[in-house]
């Protein structure tokens, strides 16, 4: 499920500010609020123009929706959230917000470990190695004992 479904009405945002639980870290602040009228997860993203011009806003956004985007299959259902950029989200790369932003959702409990699928990773491996010998590179097993 890679499309994330938005808040789209200002009185959902309202709601989730004064009811819902937060997780503040120094690149983003999350809100989070239990929606018993929704079976899927809803994501609303919020830049002021405290943050910066419109490109600054934009790339805080986009580092936002992406990071959102990665983990939406992991979201327990049937949640609204709100995240909201800071002054320095657009000056960090991707992985400290994806990794702050990852905390703020085990601090809040709305993050469920996906179950690993055997028959899944074993595709994947035979997928790479396939690519691996399509393409003619070859990969090198190095054990401790010759890094030794």
């Amino acid at each position: 499920m890679d499309i994330l479904v938005p808040l789209t009405e200002n009185h959902e945002y309202k709601r989730v500010y004064a009811r819902g639980k937060s997780a503040v870290r120094p690149a983003l602040v999350l809100y989070c609020l239990r929606n018993k009228k929704v079976k899927q997860a809803r994501v609303g993203i919020t830049a002021s123009k405290k943050i910066g011009n419109a490109v600054k806003r934009n790339r805080a956004r986009r580092l936002l929706r992406e990071s959102i985007r990665a983990l939406y299959p992991q979201l327990k259902p049937g949640y609204d959230f709100v995240l909201v950029s800071r002054g320095r989200t657009p000056f960090v790369n991707y992985q400290i917000v994806s990794s702050q932003l990852k905390s703020a959702l085990e601090e809040l409990g709305v993050l469920v470990a996906l179950p690993k699928d055997k028959n899944n990773s074993a595709k994947t491996a035979e997928n790479d190695s396939e690519r691996m010998s399509e393409t003619g590179e070859e990969t090198a097993s190095v054990t401790k004992e010759e890094l030794s």
